[in-house]
Parts: structure tokens; sequence; C-alpha cells
């Protein structure tokens, strides 16, 4: 038996870029095949629905409403939603996990950290980092940078990128010359645009830690 698991995707509440709800979203991949969804909304240094001038508190309870309507609406249907987050620095992203809302609360401005001190917070905290399509060169994109020393992992497969598949190579071979683990994801924020990528395991994720664990054992199939 196999489960596949979406690792990468937004959600209307809290991605301005994103058109679909939390509950859509689940509805849509159970749909699909899918185990499990992480729910990786942009966060306040990317491009968020949460005005910037709201005290620390609310900002953060207006991000969570995507993962938390995905949430309410995974337990109904029977599909596993896990919290995440994507992090922004000049238009460079990274997907951070194993955290939740009330990491978030206790960190007040992590967004502006520089971002080595704010991964190295991640990780203190028991949390990981996978760099999401760091070869994309799109027109908000000024210039590439790369993190090797600081991250967990890299997205080798992101599915809203297929069309320019340099760009998902050139993340593999980052990869391999740093030995770091890979994975994949979709990075849909679209009913209409559901890539279909993702993970797929021989045994099921209960906790992102066993995300993790998969990823560097080399188990995830994409």
């Amino acid at each position: 038996m196999s489960y596949k698991y979406e690792t990468h995707m937004h959600t209307a509440e809290g991605s301005r870029c994103a058109s679909a709800s939390g509950a859509e979203m689940v509805r849509a991949h159970k749909k699909n095949g899918y185990t499990g969804i992480f729910v990786t909304d942009h966060f306040f240094n990317g491009n968020t629905t949460v005005p910037r001038d709201l005290p620390w508190k609310e900002r953060v309870e207006l991000f969570c409403r995507g993962y938390e309507n995905a949430l309410a609406e995974g337990k109904k249907t029977g599909l596993k939603v896990f919290f995440g987050f994507e992090y922004c620095y000049q238009a460079m992203d990274f997907l951070v996990y194993n955290l939740d809302k009330g990491w978030l609360l206790a960190n007040e401005d992590i967004d502006r950290w520089p971002p080595r001190a704010a991964f190295a917070k991640i990780h203190e905290d028991g949390g990981f980092i996978v760099h999401a399509h760091p070869f994309r060169e799109w027109d908000y994109v000024d210039h590439i940078q790369l993190f090797p020393r600081d991250v967990d992992g890299v997205e080798v497969v992101n599915g809203a990128q297929l069309r320019e598949p340099w760009m998902n190579e050139r993340a593999a071979i980052y990869a391999k010359m740093y030995g770091l683990p890979e994975t994949a994801g979709s990075d849909s924020h679209h009913l209409s645009a559901l890539f279909g990528s993702g993970v797929e395991t021989e045994e099921p994720i209960e906790k992102p830690l066993d995300y993790l664990k998969l990823m560097k054992e080399g188990k995830l199939k994409f």
C-alpha cells in the first residue's frame, strides 16, 4: 500500500496569490487520492493576505485560518492536514515544518530576523526547512541565493514549474552536490491548477517528523 502527500500548497485565507480556501483544497486533494496535505501559506515576509500593520497576535491568528479551516475539513473527510509555512527572503522561499501557531505567537517578528538567525531558531525549536524551487527564475526574483548549510532538504520537483524542467533539474544537481535530501511538492494555489505532485510513501506520515525521516532515508517517491 502507498500513501500520497502534498507537501507544498497554499490557501486563499493566507496567501494573496491563491484562490482556493483551505476547505476547498482538502476536498480537492481527497478527491484526487491524497492521504494528507501540508498547508504552507506565504508568511509575513512573503505574499501574504495578512495586513502588516496589525499587532502580531492578530496577524498570526489571521495567518493560521487557512490551515485551521483545512484541518476542520480534513477531520470531516478523513484527510490528514499538517501545518507549515513558507518563509521568504528576497524572493527565495523556504518551507518550514514541525512548528505550530504557538511557536509563531512566541516568536514575534521572526519574519524580520536575518535569515540564518531565523533558520537557527527554527532548528533549535525542532522545526526543519526545505528550500522550495531554489532555481526559479521568474520576474520577481532578482537573484538566486542558496543556504546549503541551513536547510534540511531541497524541493527538486516543483509541480508549478514542470513546463520549465531545467529549474527542477538544477535543484536536483544542487541537492546532490551538497548531499541534501530531496523532496517534491505541487505548489498549488488554485483548484484549476492542482499539479498532482507531492510525494508517495510506503508508510503513513502521522506527524511532520515522519516526513523528515523518510526524506533523509531517501524513501520518498515522486
